[in-house]
């Protein structure tokens, strides 16, 4: 596993870190979790777009750029050493993405794909629900069939839906066959949030922002053409989506080794006023985001050789969840 830049990709580098620092706010922006900061997010994700940074490693024909995954992570790591924050729209460009790709029809590729990179459309996810939270089999939200129309009527609850309140689609699962077992009998859907019958209402956290939301579906009409994957097959649509997050901890090494170069920079400028317990933090933090660097560069180069993301990609789900608290 070689660690440095090959002459293409330090051209590719170089081409990022100067339309990054050209093109990116002034200020700060601000938390994405109201209406407002959801809307400034989202114009600055526009311009990634236009810019053809928003989805480098999508093939072009959708907006992005044929780049590798080794491109695409040293994008991720001038994108963070910029100081920018995590992308509003990044539940559909590295959760929901992946996953159409895999199971879509062409015809749902060219629908969703190109609307999704340009941030036309924000994709919320729709997993959990009051009585199955990490039980994803225990879903209870169900789907029953509308042959006359050519489609799925909707009606349960979603929980805990980040940034519901200002997402324009969902994506999860919904009970089709009730008779079947707890793992099967699912199918996976697509859904406008403005759709009728939907009500969404924000869930407020402790700092006051709508972080989360509550989504009701009550005899919401589905068509076949937002079904992805096969009907009653959903889990398998919904493991793969699930696989996807772990790798979205492949892009988030570049956001840590970005904190901990500034919380270096920041040590050796201050010192630790001779407290060897503040000197221990701040080395262990730099191990802890130099040995989830390492791990990803490994999962990348097994993807990059034709592999498939392994084991090693829950270690990385564990540093992610450890180091995004702290």
């Amino acid at each position: 596993m070689d660690l440095t830049d090959t002459e293409a990709e330090a051209a590719f580098r170089a081409e990022a870190r100067a339309w990054l620092e050209a093109n990116k706010p002034v200020e700060p922006l601000p938390s994405g979790n109201t209406a407002e900061g959801f809307a400034i997010n989202r114009d600055w994700e526009r311009r990634l777009f236009d810019g053809r940074w928003a989805v480098v490693s999508w093939p072009a024909e959708y907006g992005g750029r044929d780049a590798s995954l080794f491109e695409w992570l040293i994008f991720e790591d001038e994108y963070y050493r910029a100081g920018l924050p995590q992308r509003v729209a990044q539940n559909g460009i590295f959760l929901l993405a992946p996953t159409v790709f895999e199971f879509a029809t062409p015809q749902q590729r060219d629908r969703i794909l190109p609307r999704m990179a340009a941030v036309e459309d924000v994709w919320a996810q729709g997993w959990s629900e009051p009585n199955a939270g990490s039980d994803l089999a225990g879903i209870s939200s169900r789907a029953v069939r509308d042959d006359e129309r050519g489609g799925w009527r909707l009606t349960g609850q979603k929980t805990w839906t980040s940034r519901g309140a200002f997402c324009t689609h969902l994506f999860g699962l919904f009970r089709t066959d009730p008779e079947a077992e707890r793992h099967r009998g699912m199918t996976y859907f697509l859904l406008p949030l403005d759709a009728h019958g939907v009500t969404v209402r924000p869930v407020d956290v402790l700092d006051g922002d709508a972080a989360f939301a509550e989504v009701f579906l009550d005899d919401v009409f589905v068509p076949d053409a937002d079904v992805l994957g096969e009907a009653n097959r959903g889990w398998e649509v919904a493991m793969a989506t699930t696989g996807s997050e772990r790798g979205l901890s492949l892009r988030s090494p570049g956001r840590f080794s970005a904190e901990a170069e500034r919380l270096v920079a920041l040590y050796r400028r201050r010192g630790d006023g001779g407290d060897p317990t503040l000197r221990d933090a701040v080395v262990r933090a730099w191990i802890d985001t130099e040995a989830y660097r390492l791990n990803t560069l490994q999962t990348v180069t097994r993807l990059a050789d034709g592999g498939r993301v392994g084991p090693e990609s829950s270690l990385n789900k564990v540093f992610w969840s450890e180091m995004d608290v702290a």
